[in-house]
């Protein structure tokens, strides 16, 4: 054991009569700063007992010297912190040197009180005096060779990375197309147009929400509340401000208690149709008066009582607006416009009654949008499909027919991949019966005929001849004989046929021929997105269900379809009397990942809306 020097012996009792007399006085005092810790100030003390035999005798007085001071300077309250960090430089000496450094603020530097001599060459900083801790700095390093974490052993402890304001992430930029030339050359804005905007938009009912609540657990409950949802919803409104708002999932008592009279304070004018049966949500479009003109509202249900295949609750709305032309334009027309809204049936397994659904609706736009020459003005269908993109449904409504005959069921969506099981739905041929009064071109069979005074015009000579036909020449049972009152009978006319209606006859339901597996519509509709960020090279999402992206909501508008070299392909389009202004983008998965999924602070919906800007051709009567 090496011998114990008196200046150790010297620290020792210096050290034990500091922690004995004067430790709390100086803790006490200390410690108004709030960052200092008793034991940080103890295990600096502690150094100054490190191995003393070490150094010469020389160095042993300077140490000794320079520990009493700097005790004393610490014990000293009275004395300012900045003399002693400004008084004269001591010669050096061979040992570390000492320096006094700033505790951190934040608590996740409470450990870390120990800073190079460059870093505080560097940092600018004004000390509190009365917070300051000593600890030995390690030896100058060249600033370009300095470690950035000077302990060996402890992992750094890096700072939180600053919050992102949830706008900026979902930042969501407008895409406008109002100078871009269409498939022929043209610029949409050629010639004068009547522009507006359309919304569509899954709110996420707040029953459907707590019924399925384990797909909610990612949110804090706080911003499952309906009222703090309800702000965020009308807030949305009120920024993007659409001229047509077509929503899905909207709440029954929660449409007319609060978003009905607060969208009618907005300038809307809303209509609302509720789901068939015990369901407490339903479809809703609003317009404003002030842009368009009701023609005709038409709500569609879907349930059919005895069909097995159409006993869903699912329902649609379809309105046909007319465009108010300003004054200042003159005596200028513009077409209607046919609006259609609904909220496909979700289940993945029945593709089936999704095609005999949207037949429905087809069916249904059809007959409001056809115009007396037989053509349809323009028509926007949007809502949640629940059918992602260039899945057999989608496709069907963009191109126009599909051919289903054998196909899976599960496929027609594509929302998931069943072919792993080994029972599997198929769809067969035909889809749905004739009674539903539905052709496999998705139009109405009354559609489909002239009215019945058109079929069949009778003269008064034909209608004469029902005096002397077979059932007109028989004696009625129980009619009482009367002499020269019912006693005499009708002579037929010579060449008079005998029978031109028999009892019991009727005329023959019409009778159309239907296409094996084939379903058709003649519509020429489009989407509005693309479905695609090139930008980022993802697929764009518009809801996030158990976490994973995908788009189920769309925008399909009226376009005619392009003549390419390889046939007609319905992906390109050129603009007819209803064109593609502008867009609002869409985001990928990976950014709402970076927002928390869907619903979040910013966005209240597990759906993102859909919001797009339209053009119709003005013409002169």
């Amino acid at each position: 054991m090496a011998p114990r020097g008196p200046d150790q012996e010297e620290c020792e009792g210096l050290l034990q009569q500091w922690q004995e007399e004067g430790s709390s006085q100086v803790l006490s005092t200390v410690c108004e700063g709030p960052l200092v810790d008793k034991g940080l100030a103890q295990s600096s003390l502690a150094l100054l007992m490190d191995n003393p035999g070490e150094q010469d005798a020389t160095s042993e007085d300077k140490w000794s010297s320079r520990q009493l001071s700097d005790l004393r300077a610490v014990e000293n309250l009275e004395e300012p912190c900045p003399e002693v960090l400004g008084e004269e430089a001591l010669p050096e000496v061979e040992g570390p040197m000492w320096a006094a450094v700033p505790m951190q603020s934040g608590p996740q530097y409470a450990d870390c009180a120990v800073l190079s001599m460059g870093a505080l060459a560097a940092e600018q900083w004004e000390e509190d005096p009365a917070v300051v801790a000593w600890s030995i700095a390690p030896e100058p390093m060249p600033q370009e060779e300095a470690p950035i974490w000077p302990f060996e052993g402890l992992g750094q402890l890096q700072p939180p990375p600053m919050e992102i304001p949830y706008h900026e992430i979902l930042w969501r930029e407008w895409e406008d197309f109002s100078t871009q030339p269409d498939a022929q050359g043209l610029e949409a804005g050629d010639g004068p147009q009547f522009q507006f905007t359309l919304m569509s938009y899954n709110i996420l009912a707040q029953d459907l929400m707590q019924q399925s609540s384990e797909l909610y657990l990612h949110c804090h409950p706080d911003i499952l509340n309906w009222n703090y949802r309800f702000a965020n919803l009308m807030q949305e409104f009120q920024h993007w401000d659409p001229d047509i708002l077509c929503l899905q999932e909207v709440q029954e008592d929660h449409y007319w208690e609060q978003l009905e009279p607060s969208l009618r304070m907005m300038g809307f004018t809303c209509f609302y149709k509720r789901r068939t049966g015990c369901k407490t949500d339903g479809c809703a479009v609003c317009y404003k008066p002030t842009r368009f003109r009701l023609l005709c509202a038409s709500p569609v249900e879907y349930f059919r009582p005895g069909l097995e295949l159409l006993n869903r609750d699912n329902v649609g709305l379809v309105l046909l607006l007319q465009p108010l032309v300003p004054e200042g334009l003159g005596q200028v027309s513009v077409a209607p416009l046919c609006v259609a809204n609904t909220h496909v049936l979700y289940n993945p397994r029945r593709g089936d009654v999704k095609l005999a659904q949207m037949a429905i609706l087809l069916a249904e736009v059809d007959k409001v949008a056809r115009l007396s020459d037989g053509s349809h003005c323009p028509i926007i269908l949007c809502g949640d499909l629940n059918s992602v993109p260039d899945s057999p449904l989608y496709n069907f409504i963009r191109d126009g027919e599909l051919q289903y005959h054998g196909m899976p069921a599960w496929k027609v969506s594509g929302q998931e991949d069943f072919s792993h099981q080994l029972y599997q739905r198929k769809l067969q041929a035909p889809l749905w019966p004739s009674s539903l009064g539905i052709t496999d071109c998705c139009q109405y069979v009354t559609s489909c005929h002239p009215k019945r005074s058109e079929r069949r015009k009778y003269s008064r000579d034909f209608l004469l001849r029902f005096h002397f036909c077979n059932i007109a020449c028989q004696r009625p049972a129980g009619l009482v004989l009367m002499e020269g009152v019912t006693d005499a009978k009708p002579e037929r006319p010579a060449g008079w046929a005998e029978s031109l209606l028999e009892e019991g006859t009727s005329e023959p339901e019409p009778v159309f021929p239907r296409t094996i597996g084939t379903i058709q519509h003649c519509l020429h509709l489009t989407s509005a997105y693309t479905h695609f960020l090139p930008q980022h090279g993802l697929p764009e999402v518009t809801t996030m269900p158990l976490g994973l992206g995908t788009t189920v909501d769309y925008i399909f508008f009226s376009a005619d379809s392009c003549e390419n070299g390889n046939g007609t392909d319905h992906r390109l389009y050129q603009d007819g009397t209803l064109k593609l202004l502008g867009r609002l983008s869409l985001l990928s998965e990976e950014i709402l990942w970076a927002a928390n999924g869907l619903p979040n602070p910013f966005c209240s919906s597990d759906h993102l809306c859909l919001l797009a800007s339209f053009g119709m051709e003005v013409t002169a009567p």
